[in-house]
């Protein structure tokens, strides 16, 4: 059977007896007797046990109310009493004991808010008012439910207000409850629930447990709770203890709001037997800095009260009390429901006050309380009428109660520093006053936040690696504008005019572009706000690409134009290239260019996109902050289509670029005289291209190393092309500023490799020519020299010269097949050398 169905079953149960014959007319007992009931919670294992220091209050004021002789003169005041433990099944068993046992009662006392809603939803079928000295849940304040229902102890939707006045002194507006599943809590919790809406503070979530708080617990922690409210009795509240610790929710970052009617010493205590697992210590560690927030159960005024009593008079005497029980309160340990005796002492004074006016008014009618019967609902009225106007200074303070039968009192704020409870001021419900004592002290020093600051980083390239990278690339534009002047003042120049000084002029600007994209793709949100940085983005897409076309289309060209020419000039040597043809084709590259540009501007232009990264704990401070960081790209929604156009475009003329360059890499014509240079530049362009594209794609979420990598291509790019293509240039116009024949420095327009050889090897037959005419020429100086000698007849001397005649043409004619080859070989390429021996050979023969 549920709690709820043994609830009903009693109440029917104490119905049907209660229109039993023979008890209408109840035993009265003494004559000068007034009899009451009380329920008392004392030996149970849950719940709150408050009786066990609750009815040696009530005994004590039972006395103190007897001995005053003006206070129901005549009668005294008999309270019969019996264990609940807290549970509503043995409550109601209880209230039939009491009511259907000698004497008849004229009024019920009871504690524990689950027995108090069932005796008090019972009573009236007896007409009985009940008194709750120890129920504060917000289900007992529904006067249709109750109607003789009034309570000393104040409702537990008084604490709400004060913990709304708490959360928005400290500026939390994110709160968690933790409640255990019991109607006191669960209407506790709705009527917070509510205020929150009104307050406008978020309920980040709201968890339950019966018995074991592990996994309410655990989702606190993953929601990332650090306002909790927590609503238990004190045995649960020792597990939900227990389990803060293991799950680590105390300390600087987590405020815990307890109920304040614990003992102070409730969190060491009951350990070993409850099967609490943590320590004293670390229990301790849990509980430091927790809030609590009470009804005022104690007079807080030096004051003498109704009993004449102060409060502390009132304190020693129960203490007293409570070790003549044998109940051990060194070292402050008191029982449960210590804070409570207050106001079951009270609650005695107000069913006596309320006795005793009633007595005067039912004197008026000639009747007496002795006439009262379960049935005799005009003595009831009496009662209520005199218990709701009941007000006097007790030792819990005002006691006075409201329509609802509730208990108007302050509220108490508390807080845990180093095992003890401090307070931190009062708040008045009814005024909206709070009086705050500024005693509060927090761990760390400052008040927690109610949830992780999460600080948003924009990442951004570091301002070092920026300021380099822009060094290089302005000193590059800077080279780059001195290489234009350079190309438009020595235009006239052979070795300017063969390269098409245009179109180096056409690969500087474009270079010149790269280089100022560069800068742009370290401009960022340090220099550029978020409402104008897709600008940014759209001018590194127009730069990068444009000046990408432009410096590149005209190498492409060149090369281009060199294959053309070596494949389709063999018949016309004297050949020239057109200047046109070469800007055609960097213009239609930079029309297809500006076709794919505009289209995804205008159709899908790009967008500021944030990457976050997971949260990261800051570095130098111990503030219960996150950092989210976040990193700024340039995406459209169609992004991957477009830049699979731009890429594939690229790609092609790079591959294509690639592959004429291979074709021509042995080729020199004298029409473009940096064709091997050109090549050269062609195959660094598209390897770093073909590396940096992907490789810039995968890093691009570390701003640093995807900006610097892309940066070097860049700048790596332009640089080496101006260093390949201009530099013999410059060297040439340097060393020979008249315009002279090239030398070794512009070795394109000079002799190849293998006219150079052949050259060597001419010279050497050229050589070893001249010294075979000087041996013959020795031997006709011989010859000569003999004939002389000799002086031989005419006709001798006659065959003597016929002989020397055919000597020597034997000697030319032997030496003329070799010349004829010199001027054959050499006539390409004449040199000093071979022009020099052709002289002399021809000198010879003449002679």
């Amino acid at each position: 059977m549920t709690s709820d169905g043994a609830v009903t079953f009693w109440i029917f149960l104490l119905c049907l007896i209660a229109n039993s014959p023979h008890l209408k007319e109840g035993e009265a007992g003494r004559p000068d007797e007034l009899h009451i009931g009380g329920i008392f919670p004392i030996e149970g294992k849950g719940g709150w046990q408050g009786g066990q220091a609750c009815m040696p209050a009530a005994k004590m004021a039972l006395e103190d109310v007897n001995m005053q002789p003006n206070l129901l003169p005549g009668f005294r005041l008999i309270l019969h009493s019996n264990d609940s433990e807290c549970e509503p099944g043995l409550g109601a068993s209880v209230m039939y004991n009491l009511l259907y046992n000698k004497p008849q009662k004229l009024m019920l006392l009871a504690g524990c808010s689950t027995v108090c809603t069932t005796v008090a939803e019972a009573a009236k079928m007896w007409n009985l008012i009940v008194l709750c000295y120890g129920a504060s849940s917000p289900a007992l304040s529904d006067r249709k439910r109750f109607p003789t229902l009034f309570r000393t102890h104040p409702s537990a939707t008084v604490h709400n207000p004060t913990r709304i006045k708490l959360m928005k002194k400290f500026g939390w507006s994110r709160v968690a409850i933790l409640q255990q599943a019991e109607e006191v809590f669960i209407s506790t919790v709705e009527d917070l629930e509510n205020r929150c809406m009104e307050a406008g503070v978020e309920i980040v979530t709201r968890q339950s447990f019966l018995s074991d708080p592990t996994d309410a617990v655990r989702n606190l922690r993953r929601q990332d709770a650090r306002i909790i409210v927590g609503l238990f009795y004190v045995v649960a509240a020792r597990r939900v203890l227990c389990e803060m610790y293991k799950q680590q929710l105390y300390g600087r970052a987590h405020v815990w709001f307890f109920i304040g009617w614990y003992e102070d010493n409730w969190y060491e205590v009951n350990l070993v037997s409850e099967g609490i697992t943590c320590t004293v210590e670390q229990m301790r560690i849990a509980a430091e800095g927790h809030l609590t927030t009470e009804a005022l159960m104690w007079n807080q005024n030096n004051q003498t009260t109704i009993s004449g009593m102060t409060a502390e008079e009132f304190r020693h005497r129960l203490n007293q009390a409570l070790i003549e029980d044998n109940y051990d309160i060194s070292h402050g340990r008191y029982p449960e429901g210590y804070q409570e005796a207050p106001l079951a002492y009270d609650a005695v004074w107000s069913v006596a006050l309320a006795f005793n006016k009633t007595m005067e008014r039912l004197t008026m009618g000639q009747k007496s309380l002795k006439d009262f019967t379960y049935t005799d609902k005009e003595i009831a009225d009496e009662i209520y009428a005199a218990m709701n106007s009941t007000q006097f200074l007790g030792v819990s303070g005002v006691v006075a109660f409201s329509s609802q039968g509730d208990r108007i009192a302050l509220t108490q704020i508390e807080q845990m520093v180093k095992g003890k409870y401090e307070k931190l001021g009062y708040y008045d419900t009814q005024l909206d006053n709070l009086t705050w004592l500024n005693t509060e002290q927090w761990i760390g020093g400052k008040v927690p936040q109610d949830r992780t600051i999460v600080t948003h980083v924009l990442r951004t390239v570091s301002l070092p690696l920026f300021v380099c990278m822009c060094t290089i690339s302005s000193c590059g534009i800077f080279v780059a504008f001195a290489l234009i002047i350079f190309n438009i003042w020595n235009k006239h120049r052979r070795v300017i005019q063969s390269s098409h000084p245009v179109c180096n002029t056409i690969m500087l600007f474009g270079v010149i572009i790269c280089l100022t994209s560069v800068i742009l793709l370290g401009m960022d949100g340090r220099f550029v706000s978020p409402e104008e940085y897709p600008k940014i983005c759209q001018a590194r897409a127009w730069l990068l690409s444009t000046g990408f076309t432009l410096a590149y289309g005209a190498m492409f060209s060149k090369v281009w134009r060199v294959h053309r020419f070596t494949t389709k000039a063999k018949t016309d040597p004297k050949k020239k290239v057109e200047p046109w043809k070469l800007y055609t084709m960097v213009s239609g590259l930079l029309s297809i260019d500006l076709v794919i540009l505009l289209s995804w501007q205008i159709f899908d232009p790009l967008q500021r996109y944030l990457e976050t990264f997971p949260l990261e704990d800051p570095v130098s401070t111990t503030d219960d902050i996150k950092i989210r960081p976040e990193l700024e790209h340039c995406e459209s929604q169609r992004n991957s289509m477009w830049l699979g156009l731009v890429y594939g475009f690229k790609g092609l003329i790079l591959v294509f670029g690639l592959f004429l360059a291979y074709e021509t890499r042995s080729i020199k014509v004298k029409q473009i005289n940096d064709s091997r240079y050109v090549g050269m530049s062609i195959y660094n362009v598209v390897v770093l291209c073909l590396i940096t594209a992907p490789v810039g794609m995968v890093i691009a979420s570390q701003q640093d190393a995807s900006f610097a990598f892309v940066a070097l291509a860049v700048i790596f790019c332009c640089f080496l092309s101006m260093l390949l293509i201009f530099v013999p240039k410059v060297i040439e116009v340097i060393r020979h500023p008249k315009d002279k024949a090239e030398s070794k420095y512009n070795p394109d327009s000079a002799i190849s490799k293998e006219d150079e050889e052949r050259y060597q090897k001419l010279v050497t037959e050229n050589e070893e020519l001249q010294r075979l005419i000087t041996q013959k020429e020795e031997k006709i100086r011989v010859l000569r020299q003999r004939l002389v000698e000799r002086g031989d007849a005419k006709g001798t001397e006659l065959n003597g010269a016929t002989g020397v005649a055919s000597a020597v043409a034997a000697a030319v004619a032997s030496t003329s097949q070799p010349a004829s080859l010199i001027n054959a070989s050499t006539s390409a390429h004449p040199t000093p050398a071979a022009t020099l021996a052709i002289t002399q050979d021809t000198h010879e023969q003449r002679t």
